[in-house]
């Protein structure tokens, strides 16, 4: 666990003590009677959902209560929207981890709109779709009369208030198991890349659809020392350069070359 405060200590001046995080006075009711009392949390259906079992319910009670409650309840009660901040914290870590390893030659854009394609809200809500976590969501009366339980903003929060609960809970090691079991293991991450992302790949396609040369990558223009150089590389098609782009090795500035190529004929869809 303080392996992931050392990551993130610059976004933090200090770790919170247990006793200082001002946790809700939530129930926990395994026979639980009413989904809608505010409070009140379907323990066994969650551990079966995160197949262990919660040490402090306190911490799972909150992830799981919205803002709403916060209107109709009579006593105070607190959501989940500092649970939610959290967990948004935890997630881009193991997301950028996965990423980072899977990907050496991405550039830290391409390693950027690769994540944002994974921990976006319709992604997350769909996630949290996948577990019916919605079921679980506590909202007040009011609320749940405009069925927000199943919308992507309250799924969505919930799934990241629910991961921060689990790294408060169990720590850093159980957060990165669930996010690569919900997530990651759910996400085919070298179609997403592909699809998304591999300019190049997709400059090969449009000239072999259009019967035009293969693009051609030349590398234009070296600068810096050895050990921190700066590749400048065009693509051309036949004899016309369609794009430049540059980076730190060739492969991502092919890639950046790829993409402006894409971006210069528009009929292409980025």
């Amino acid at each position: 666990m303080e392996h992931f405060w050392q990551k993130i200590g610059r976004l933090t001046p200090f770790r919170p003590k247990r006793e200082e995080l001002l946790l809700p006075q939530h129930d926990i009711d395994d026979n639980r009677p009413d989904h809608d009392v505010p409070g009140v949390v379907d323990y066994a259906a969650l551990e079966t959902l995160l197949n262990h079992t919660c040490d402090d319910s306190q911490l799972y009670a909150m992830a799981l209560t919205h803002r709403s409650c916060l209107q109709d309840a009579d006593e105070p009660l607190i959501s989940n929207q500092r649970l939610e901040f959290l967990g948004d914290a935890v997630l881009d870590l193991i997301v950028s981890e996965e990423l980072y390893t899977q990907f050496p030659d991405y550039d830290e854009g391409l390693l950027s709109s690769n994540r944002a394609k994974i921990v976006n809200g319709k992604s997350l809500a769909a996630f949290a779709r996948k577990l019916d976590l919605g079921n679980l969501v506590i909202v007040g009366p009011s609320a749940d009369k405009a069925r927000i339980r199943q919308s992507d903003a309250t799924l969505a929060d919930a799934f990241e208030a629910l991961v921060g609960a689990i790294y408060l809970d169990k720590g850093l090691d159980a957060a990165r198991a669930f996010i690569r079991d919900k997530v990651l293991d759910e996400t085919n991450l070298t179609k997403l890349t592909s699809s998304e992302h591999n300019y190049k790949s997709r400059l090969i396609e449009y000239t072999q659809a259009r019967q035009l040369e293969h693009p051609r990558y030349i590398v234009v223009e070296e600068s810096g020392a050895e050990h921190e150089k700066i590749f400048l590389v065009e693509v051309r098609i036949g004899e016309e350069t369609w794009g430049r782009g540059s980076g730190s090795r060739k492969k991502e500035a092919e890639q950046h070359a790829a993409m402006e190529a894409i971006t210069a004929h528009t009929e292409l869809d980025i």
